[in-house]
């Protein structure tokens, strides 16, 4: 069996052979071979990234098992970190395993001066004996950077770290078609005074639900704790924000891109998509909003499936695939030549959906809280089970913060 090295290796090049291919093939000179070449080619990189794919997925079940102790000696739970992370860690895992009653007095200090008042206020009605434990930046910081792994938008977005939930207004203003004029002598100047307006930027409570850990595996100096709880908690909170973030609805949730955004262009029909309508969409989207690194097309792997069968109107298909991504000398994957994200939050092709989305996407910004809580709960429904229930809270919104369009969509024509 190939390693997962030589495998991404072997993709890069057929992905390479590809883009040359179209690349030496414009015009008149794109003919059946060339399709039939292509085809064969995209046939073995959607092979070998499947393959990839086994790869990897039996990599994060070994990890995931190493994570649970069920692996003999990958994890080790007692091993030193250094400095004030090594004392983070250790503060930690003490609450997790054993709540306030088992942190150093110097811990319990350091957690109580992290708290906002409502948090402090928050405990002291609900949760009477057992406080929760407000996590250090550090750790924060971590577990944010593990929810991007649930959610696309977040890798396209802006993202801003508040300190505190306060409400958060953005001017904004459409200048795109604003320019000056030519005055004769003695003449006075027109006043163009640009129109200012305001987004807000508000942020909602999250919860993880509870999580429920046995008494055993709690008392397993094997079992990594803190690292379980941080995977759950970027996995559920992850996926929900990743979610509103695309498709809220603004209205005690996050406004989502997909619902903030224009409608580009709009289609006869509920489930074809053509080259003219890609070009009419992509065209919608001002000059201004069309340069930039976080410009491309946004759409779900399905509705991916459908456009890698698009062609020019010279045949050839209007998907590159990328090679070595995220490396000096890469490419991303391209539809127009633009690059495509894959956002499973987003609409698939149906009658009235809004299945595909481009433009400057880094006008989306996202908000984090920095004030992530989790909280140990030990009352009679855990303790009759022989467990030990965790739940955490943290504040996070978003907002497309633009008046101009920077961002427009495609919506499907109604149902037949």
């Amino acid at each position: 069996m190939a390693s997962i090295q030589a495998l991404r290796e072997r993709r890069d090049a057929l992905a390479k052979n590809l883009n040359n291919l179209l690349e030496n093939h414009t015009g008149d000179k794109w003919a059946a071979e060339q399709q039939k070449a292509y085809d064969e080619g995209m046939a073995e990189i959607d092979t070998i990234s499947a393959e990839i794919k086994r790869h990897e997925g039996l990599m994060a079940r070994l990890a995931a098992d190493a994570l649970n102790g069920k692996t003999d000696g990958l994890v080790n739970a007692t091993t030193k970190v250094s400095g004030a992370q090594g004392v983070e860690s250790a503060a930690l895992r003490a609450y997790l395993t054993g709540g306030i009653a088992a942190m150093a007095p110097e811990d319990v200090t350091n957690l109580r001066a992290r708290q906002t008042p409502d948090i402090r206020n928050a405990m002291s009605t609900t949760t009477p004996g057992e406080g929760g434990y407000t996590v250090a930046t550090e750790y924060y910081r971590q577990l944010t950077e593990a929810m991007k792994q649930y959610g696309g938008i977040r890798e396209l977005a802006t993202a801003l770290t508040t300190g505190t939930g306060a409400q958060m207004q953005f001017p904004t203003a459409d200048a795109t078609a604003e320019e000056g004029e030519i005055v004769g002598q003695n003449t006075a100047a027109d006043a163009a005074d640009t129109t200012f307006g305001n987004a807000s930027l508000d942020v909602y409570k999250y919860s993880s639900k509870s999580i429920a850990i046995p008494f055993e595996l709690i008392q397993d100096s094997m079992f990594d704790i803190e690292a379980y709880i941080q995977a759950l908690l970027a996995m559920r909170i992850g996926r929900i924000t990743s979610r509103h973030f695309m498709v809220g609805t603004g209205v005690n949730q996050p406004r989502g891109l997909m619902t903030a955004a224009a409608v580009g262009v709009t289609l006869a029909s509920p489930t074809d998509i053509g080259y003219d309508d890609l070009v009419d969409l992509e065209h919608s989207v001002d000059p201004a909003y069309r340069s930039g690194p976080k410009v491309g097309w946004v759409v779900h792997d399905d509705t991916l499936r459908l456009l890698r069968k698009v062609k020019d109107d010279q045949k050839r298909p209007i998907f590159v695939p990328g090679y070595e991504q995220g490396n000096p000398g890469g490419a991303p994957d391209r539809l127009l030549n633009r690059p495509i994200s894959i956002v499973q939050e987003m609409p698939t092709v149906a009658a009235d959906a809004l299945p595909v989305a481009f433009g400057d996407v880094s006008k989306y910004f996202i908000r984090n809280v920095m004030d992530l809580t989790v909280f140990r709960m030990i009352d009679s429904a855990y303790t009759l089970k022989g467990q030990v229930g965790f739940v955490a809270f943290n504040r996070q919104g978003g907002n497309l913060i633009d008046v101009g369009g920077a961002v427009k969509t495609m919506k499907m024509g109604p149902a037949a």
